[in-house]
């Protein structure tokens, strides 16, 4: 296979970038607002290395994580560990995910959900998360558009690491679908050590995204019922710019 998969590269440079506890505009504030009241069993679906995961632990709350991938995982488990965290952490597709608990809520902060590449994805992986609801349960789940993706742009970005090594990250825009809905783009990590490359990467990285009446639509036809529209981290300000981060909150029709 030519690509890879949040693999080993791809973490290490989210584990420096996204480290433990860091809020992206607001985020983790908001979430903790939202689960105030939640006193079960929560899900963070696509929970990455534990940026998330770790201060809601830290809280208290009783929170299980799942992602596809095993270096994501790995990197989690090694932070909870260090910090004397035990979660359950589950690897596995979020659009194909059986797991022995049922959840007071279920989150997927950051846009994290547009990472599902295809509608049928998106839709079997919203069934599943019904399926794994208790009765009364929620959803919270962030979505972004495209605003200012532009085909042929290319960014670049290094870190340096403690051990003398370093990573850059080239980033590079392929295309553009309006049908389909989604955005394609070529990750490629390269790290370095003294000025040799020891080590690539090269990720396909598709984003999808929703008009947010459809996304509202969708929701209802599964089975969600008292859907909430936010933006910027704001609970019930409906979006009025194309750049604002779009929250969706659903609880499970009974």
């Amino acid at each position: 296979m030519m690509f890879s998969h949040y693999g080993k590269l791809c973490t290490e440079f989210y584990d420096f970038t996204k480290p433990v506890g860091k809020s992206i505009n607001g985020d983790l504030e908001y979430y903790f607002e939202r689960l105030k009241h939640v006193k079960g069993r929560i899900l963070e679906a696509g929970v990455g290395s534990g940026r998330f995961l770790i201060p809601l632990l830290e809280k208290g709350y009783v929170v299980d994580g799942l992602d596809y991938s095993a270096d994501m995982l790995k990197s989690c488990r090694s932070r909870c560990e260090n910090r004397g965290l035990n979660p359950e952490l589950f690897e596995g597709k979020l659009e194909d995910f059986n797991l022995p608990y049922k959840y007071e809520a279920i989150i997927m902060p950051t846009g994290t959900f547009c990472l599902l590449e295809t509608r049928e994805a998106a839709i079997n992986a919203l069934t599943c998360f019904k399926s794994h609801l208790l009765p009364g349960g929620k959803i919270i789940v962030d979505l972004a558009l495209p605003k200012d993706f532009k085909v042929g742009d290319i960014s670049t970005s290094v870190i340096s690491l403690s051990n003398g090594e370093g990573i850059t990250l080239e980033s590079q825009s392929i295309e553009i679908d309006w049908v389909r809905q989604r955005t394609v783009t070529h990750l490629k990590y390269e790290k370095w050590k003294e000025g040799r490359l020891i080590d690539t990467e090269l990720q396909r990285l598709v984003m999808s995204w929703y008009g947010i009446e459809e996304f509202k639509l969708i929701l209802n036809e599964i089975g969600f019922k008292n859907i909430s529209i936010s933006s910027e981290y704001i609970y019930a300000k409906y979006p009025k710019n194309p750049d604002e981060v779009i929250t969706f909150e659903a609880e499970l029709k009974s």
